[in-house]
């Protein structure tokens, strides 16, 4: 069962299909969506150019970069350059477009495949899957991301730095919790931008996986994206798991990060 409230911010209109050929650009689209809603809910630096968005979250956060063209200009690249070369803290930064190199500042590199739905039914998932309202929900969210994503900056845990209390308050962005037993046990992000929808920080609590937490939150996220297209960016683990809720691999993305 999903318990969630109407999205007031949902889109009147939203386009009825997206072509493969389109996803890595609305992925890059909606990727800058969370991560300048984050960063401002953060407080923290947003940087918006025409080929690409940095979020400077300083230390313990990072940097965040946001590829949003496949052909930055050099003053763009300069200028992105910079801002890795600077930072006070880990860097990494998504292109899913795979175009632009990165490799003369020392980062690792991998790629991970850009993945598209149409919109269709959604099944019910398995778990009372609820939208994140209640600060203390927000935060048992948060600590499954930071385990379950091995987020080590965060620790030790500082309530609300990762999902600040004003990040479900930004317009297109709804958090969700999976629950085994009324004990929360999975978690998700979706956002909604230009008539698209996509999901990040899909995590389930280490005492908890193998037990369908992962596809319950997924099917409780997409339950209010069910009329629409959906992106998401899949590691190697979660793949089948996305094959196997209708998505189907668009395009290589290329993910960077500082050493």
């Amino acid at each position: 069962m999903t318990t969630r409230s109407p999205s007031a911010d949902r889109p009147a209109t939203a386009p009825a299909t997206v072509a493969l050929a389109e996803a890595p650009m609305r992925q890059a689209r909606n990727s800058a969506a969370l991560w300048t809603a984050t960063g401002r809910s953060r407080g923290h630096e947003v940087v918006r150019r025409r080929g690409f968005v940095a979020v400077d979250g300083g230390e313990r956060a990072g940097l965040r970069v946001l590829v949003q063209e496949p052909d930055l200009d050099p003053g763009e690249l300069a200028e992105l350059s910079e801002l890795v070369r600077r930072a006070a803290g880990p860097v990494n930064a998504e292109d899913p477009f795979s175009s632009t190199d990165l490799s003369h500042l020392g980062m690792r590199n991998w790629q991970m495949p850009v993945m598209l739905r149409a919109p269709g039914p959604v099944g019910e998932p398995a778990l009372d899957v609820i939208e994140v309202r209640r600060p203390e929900d927000l935060q048992a969210a948060e600590r499954i991301v930071i385990e379950g994503f091995e987020l080590d900056g965060f620790e030790p845990y500082r309530p609300g730095e990762l999902f600040p209390a004003a990040l479900i308050e930004q317009p297109g962005v709804d958090v969700f919790l999976a629950l085994v037993d009324g004990v929360a046990a999975g978690a998700a992000v979706s956002v909604v931008d230009d008539g698209v929808g996509s999901h990040y920080w899909v995590g389930t609590s280490p005492a908890f996986r193998s037990r369908g937490v992962g596809r319950a939150v997924m099917l409780g996220a997409l339950a209010h994206l069910a009329d629409l297209p959906v992106t998401l960016t899949a590691s190697k683990l979660g793949r089948p798991l996305y094959e196997s809720l209708g998505y189907t691999v668009a395009a290589p993305s290329t993910w960077w990060a500082s050493q």
